[in-house]
């Protein structure tokens, strides 16, 4: 324990060292979302970077889905692949845990070290930041840290006095849903480890090579329990052991040659801690705000980081990636990028890439359109080179026709609209009943069809949006039309969505509070939600309820219902309730916004104001739902700057009550500058609004005023008016 403490304190002055002026980094908390069900990774990476390194505990739960969670001590080893907000758990490959004496090679029980080789971490001590990652082993009375680039993560342990000190290579444990299939490691003389890890779960055939370098030679390598490789050592009282770690999807040779690029000597670990802080405060750097309230620069800043962690990179240094089609594939003059949360991010995250970064959304998209080719169609939810098949509906085509009507990307807008059209047209997963009946009838998919083809439907508004920029007059009508879908579905002696047979009939008993977690019609949502899934056809929704006026009191109604959610397995997923609004879900993230297409934009101000201020805040239980990859992050990103892009490949984002008092964003065309003032939490309503100086009377700004640099500003006040 005297060990364990002084090295913390070395270990705080370290990385104090690294960092002695205030900088963006700084007001990022990785432990933001750590509790509840936020599901966020922690650990040490670079943006997009392939290897998110950091802890794995022992519990593979639905709250373990990152390997980490707040209310839990244990850690099993420091693995190179993590989630981040997911439902599911996947990854955790290649995993490495020091240890000192015998142990147990199993992943172990909680409450007893005989059965593995766990240990509790000492959370008191933990040090969580951007690039960085520590924590003490109390069992083994060891150090670990570690950072990374891209493709390496680096490691430093510092051991106490003993001739039993060794570092295990953990093969066998992946998290959650994974189990291994095949796994070899070999050494190459007394310093390296080469292998691979062959395992299935929600990506189904995912391959893992690496290259392991020590700074000391081990005295022996012997594999334990066919998964484990021990490395013994023998240590002086706080001496240091350095391993880098490549990784490659595609072959060993691959994680030598990342290794060569990206670490080719031992670099002193506080430069590469250093460089990893750069590239964070680089990206960061590309949102500067003024705010007075400090815990809303840290929530702001943790959720852009957040939005950054994926998509991944998912190539080696020379551009070669693993396709969809299991096969190795030649450079293709991009940046490859797997981890595709689509059903989630389809909706702020990508909008808010291509406003921030358009030079890897010419990859992001690409890569998107190179999986097409291999699978042909575009992807659902991607995950190392394996399609996932998980949620509803198309939302890969959603994010392409995004990219293709704003334009702004690097893509052949022939070979993207192909990809959209024949992805719009698959009759797979319930698409072809759609096209037979006009919407999907429960009686011929029993489980989520409202939810199936209200996604569809979304994806075809978006689908019409990109024929229209191709001039395509014929196919925008077509899926126009196919976008209505919904209308089916609406019942207006209730005034809800609800699911119809293929003989017209509505489903019995109906109660819209009701949820049966992926076996009834919605998915993690019920009919309160998903009535209000039309993001793409507002006045059409309305018509449904018998006009504006009767939509908006329905509307208002969502918000002052009971929260409460019945059915014996309702889905945990419908969280963040403000009545039976669900911010904790993606269905809803649009629905506020909904007021401000209606024409009451006060209202959308009343609610945007409420979630940011009630349903995020600056503490390990920051986030109402699962982190979904970026999601829930980009709403708030987005939402307090005052936008959000509602419409499906809209290329225009609507205004809701910016909080932050100023934002400088790099764009495109420069510099693009919003200014909310009068800004205060009594002054929330938007009173009048001037682009680049002349007064400007429309609810939304478009992506290409946007992406072009200039100055928004918004004059905020007391009084519920219509501006425009």
């Amino acid at each position: 324990m005297r060990l364990g403490k002084l090295l913390f304190v070395a270990a705080v002055a370290i990385f104090a060292s690294c960092t002695m002026a205030p900088t963006l980094t700084d007001y990022v908390d990785p432990k933001i979302g750590t509790g509840d069900h936020g599901h966020v990774f922690v650990g040490a990476n670079v943006p997009f970077g392939m290897v998110q390194v950091g802890p794995t505990s022992i519990p593979q739960d639905w709250d373990w889905c990152s390997g980490y969670h707040a209310s839990d001590e244990s850690v099993i080893g420091f693995s190179h692949t993590h989630l981040s907000g997911t439902g599911i758990g996947d990854l955790f490959d290649v995993t490495l845990m020091p240890v000192v004496g015998e142990v147990t090679y199993a992943r172990g029980r909680g409450d007893d070290y005989a059965s593995g080789m766990w240990s509790k971490a000492d959370r008191s001590k933990e040090v969580a930041k951007v690039g960085y990652y520590s924590v003490p082993l109390e069992r083994y009375g060891i150090l670990a840290e570690m950072t990374a680039t891209s493709r390496v993560g680096y490691h430093r342990y510092t051991f106490p006095k003993s001739e039993e000190a060794a570092i295990v290579i953990d093969l066998q444990n992946g998290g959650c849903w994974d189990r291994v299939v095949e796994s070899q490691m070999e050494s190459e003389g007394n310093i390296r480890i080469t292998g691979y890890r062959y395992s299935s779960g929600w990506a189904r055939d995912q391959k893992v090579y690496f290259v392991a370098e020590f700074s000391k030679p081990f005295e022996s390598f012997e594999i334990k329990n066919n998964h484990y490789g021990r490395l013994s050592f023998s240590t002086q009282e706080g001496e240091q052991i350095l391993v880098k770690v490549a990784i490659s999807p595609v072959s060993v040779v691959g994680a030598r040659e990342n290794m060569a690029a990206e670490m080719p000597s031992w670099t002193k670990f506080e430069k590469v801690v250093r460089q990893a802080q750069q590239a964070w405060e680089r990206e960061l750097g590309k949102v500067k705000i003024e705010q007075k309230d400090e815990s809303v620069k840290r929530i702001f800043y943790t959720a852009l980081y957040h939005t950054m962690i994926a998509p991944s990179e998912f190539c080696d240094v020379d551009g070669d990636y693993r396709g969809a089609d299991g096969m190795v594939h030649d450079n293709p003059g991009h940046t490859t990028y797997t981890t595709y949360s689509l059903w989630d991010t389809y909706r702020a995250q990508m909008p808010l890439l291509s406003i921030m970064h358009p030079e890897k959304m010419t990859g992001i998209i690409n890569s998107m359109l190179n999986i097409f080719d291999e699978q042909g169609r575009l992807p659902v939810w991607h995950l190392w080179g394996n399609e996932t098949d998980c949620m509803v509906g198309n939302p890969g085509l959603i994010s392409v026709a995004d990219a293709l009507v704003k334009g702004d990307t690097d893509i052949d807008p022939n070979r993207a609209y192909k990809a959209v059209r024949a992805t719009a047209m698959n009759k797979g997963r319930g698409n072809g009943l759609r096209m037979e009946y006009g919407y999907i009838p429960y009686d011929k998919m029993t489980t989520q069809s409202v939810a199936f083809d209200m996604e569809y439907a979304i994806a075809d508004a978006a689908a019409a949006a990109a024929a229209r920029s191709m001039g395509n007059k014929e196919d925008e009508k077509y899926f126009t039309e196919r976008s209505h879908s919904y209308r089916h579905y609406f019942d207006k002696s209730v005034g809800f969505i609800r699911p119809l047979s293929s003989d017209g009939k509505w489903r019995e008993p109906f109660d819209p509070f009701h949820s049966n977690h992926n076996a009834d019609d919605y998915c993690e949502g019920n009919a309160w939600q998903y009535t209000w899934l039309v993001p793409h056809d507002v006045e059409g929704l309305a018509e449904c309820f018998g006009g504006k006026k009767a939509m908006i009191e329905k509307l208002d109604s969502l918000f002052t219902v009971s929260s409460e959610v019945t059915g014996e397995n309702s889905s945990s997923d419908i969280s963040g309730l403000i009545g039976q609004y669900a911010h904790g879900n993606e269905p809803s993230h649009h629905t506020i916004y909904l007021y401000a297409l209606a024409g009451e934009p006060w209202k959308c101000a009343d609610k945007v104001r409420e979630v940011l201020q009630t349903l995020y805040f600056d503490g390990e239980a920051g986030l109402s739902g699962n982190e979904d990859v970026g999601q829930m992050s980009a709403w708030y990103v987005m939402s307090a700057m005052g936008l959000y892009e509602v419409e499906p490949a809209g290329a225009r984002y609507w205004f809701g009550s910016p909080i932050i008092d100023k934002a400088e964003l790099k764009v495109k065309g420069g510099e693009f500058t919003i200014i909310a003032e009068n800004n205060s939490e009594q002054n929330k309503y938007i009173q009048r609004v001037w682009l680049n100086g002349k007064e400007y009377r429309k609810p939304w700004i478009s992506h290409d005023d946007l992406i072009a640099g200039g100055e928004l500003r918004f004059e905020m006040g007391q009084e519920k008016k219509l501006w425009y």
